[in-house]
């Protein structure tokens, strides 16, 4: 590839956007496949592993760091010819020639014939008085990255999945004590997590209940407003900090035109990870499926990998019987 072809953003196989697990596995097949690789990403390499501290079901590692899983994924993707940039993707648009172009907020284009989007998704919002006041002053959505600044304070987790349960049992090292808030009478977290989490001293359950304030002063952060999902009953709940895990928004708002999505957003996809748009496939979290892990992750983005290939050979055929260039990428 000439500089010439890199400062315009051409001369690629296929364009990656997001580098979480799925993003950096179908970086690694896509390189081992001989296809030239570009991967976009708004930081570091390495998605939601670099928001985790201890990862315990990822066969092979019976205990690795998110960051350390994430580093060793990422050299893998480059020993393979991968190339990564550091951007925010805006909008993805297929062209009238067939290839996809991909605008960012660095105001820089990339083209080429195929995309395969890993995204994920950004953390779901209470929607409440308060939160994004208390933003970054007692409201988090990332235990890894904020659990430190807790150190003795009495906390709140605001969630029912494996990821609220999780992040309640990581927060007890730092905290006297965790608070689970959940609406329901019952996780719906994995039996082994629930399991973990109840029996640390240091967590309390308490259940039917919703935020409905989260309320401060200048300091930050020092009671929530709960309301019972039964009785209508308002009560309050001192705390130094709430954590927000009520799930994830997909970033499929970056596809400009229309795709089969579910009512959430989640894309459709069919079994070779390909969505309703011919050429841009979709892989990991913010692809509808039933469970989202990173098993599941990696083993939709070696799907979609390997099925860009066979698409490319059959673009490629097409432009030729049109008696056109190769398109965008070809070697």
């Amino acid at each position: 590839m000439t500089d010439k072809d890199r400062q315009t953003g051409q001369g690629y196989d296929v364009i990656i956007v997001g580098a979480g697990p799925a993003g950096l596995c179908a970086a690694m097949y896509a390189g081992r496949g001989m296809l030239k690789t570009l991967v976009i990403e708004r930081g570091m390499p390495g998605g939601e592993l670099l928001n985790t501290d201890l990862i315990e079901d990822y066969i092979g590692f019976e205990s690795i760091k998110g960051p350390e899983l994430a580093q060793l994924m990422a050299d893998h993707a480059k020993k393979f010819g991968a190339e990564f940039v550091m951007d925010t993707v805006d909008s993805i648009v297929k062209r009238a020639d067939g290839a996809f172009e991909i605008t960012t907020q660095l105001e820089r284009q990339y083209r080429a014939p195929a995309v395969i989007i890993t995204a994920g998704g950004t953390p779901r919002k209470l929607g409440v008085p308060g939160e994004k006041e208390f933003a970054g002053r007692g409201v988090s959505y990332c235990a890894v990255c904020d659990g430190a600044f807790f150190k003795g304070e009495v906390l709140a987790v605001v969630g029912g999945g494996d990821a609220a349960v999780e992040e309640a049992d990581y927060l007890t090292r730092y905290a006297s004590k965790v608070h689970i808030i959940h609406r329901r009478d019952e996780l719906r977290a994995s039996p082994i997590i629930q399991k973990r989490a109840l029996a640390n001293p240091k967590i309390e359950m308490i259940w039917n209940k919703v935020v409905e304030e989260v309320q401060g002063d200048a300091k930050g952060v020092n009671q929530l407003l709960l309301k019972d999902t039964q009785s209508g009953e308002q009560s309050t709940l001192s705390v130094g900090g709430v954590f927000v895990f009520i799930g994830f928004t997909p970033n499929s708002g970056l596809i400009k035109g229309h795709f089969d999505h579910d009512p959430s957003g989640y894309i459709i996809t069919d079994s070779h990870m390909m969505t309703s748009i011919p050429g841009l496939f979709a892989a990991g979290d913010l692809r509808v499926q039933l469970v989202r892990q990173i098993t599941t992750a990696v083993g939709d983005a070696t799907t979609a990998a390997m099925a860009v290939e066979k698409y490319l050979v059959e673009y490629r055929d097409r432009e030729r019987e049109r008696g056109e260039p190769a398109g965008v990428g070809a070697s």
